[in-house]
């Protein structure tokens, strides 16, 4: 999977946007982050909560681990190169979902074919 995957599956979300932040890309709900990329394109921060982190690099270590801002767990780095993107989008998801209004969020769950992974 590649940046260009990822990029794709955190717009295809309802009113996600693509923006700067410091030397790295964003993707944002309304102006909160919930997904940021470093500048060399293999990786991708993903701001879930502490039990998908933690299940996540249960699932498998090599593609998952901790992301650490001091001493708050602030989420999950993901190697793209190695990541599945079925999983991602379900990362990504999981990850707007929680900045995002909830009537947004309503609304996306009112409508099954926004759940399905765009391809």
């Amino acid at each position: 999977m590649t940046l260009a995957d990822a990029r794709r599956l955190a717009l295809s979300l309802p009113e996600t946007a693509e923006r700067p932040h410091f030397e790295m890309t964003s993707f944002r709900v309304r102006d909160r982050i919930f997904a940021t990329a470093p500048p060399d394109g293999s990786r991708l921060h993903v701001f879930v909560d502490e039990g998908e982190v933690r299940a996540a690099v249960a699932e498998d270590p090599g593609r998952f681990q901790e992301l650490w801002w001091g001493r708050r767990l602030a989420g999950l780095r993901v190697d793209l190169p190695a990541a599945e993107p079925e999983r991602v989008y379900e990362l990504l998801v999981e990850a707007w979902r929680r900045r995002a209004p909830r009537r947004l969020v309503a609304a996306f769950d009112a409508d099954p074919a926004r759940r399905v992974m765009p391809r």
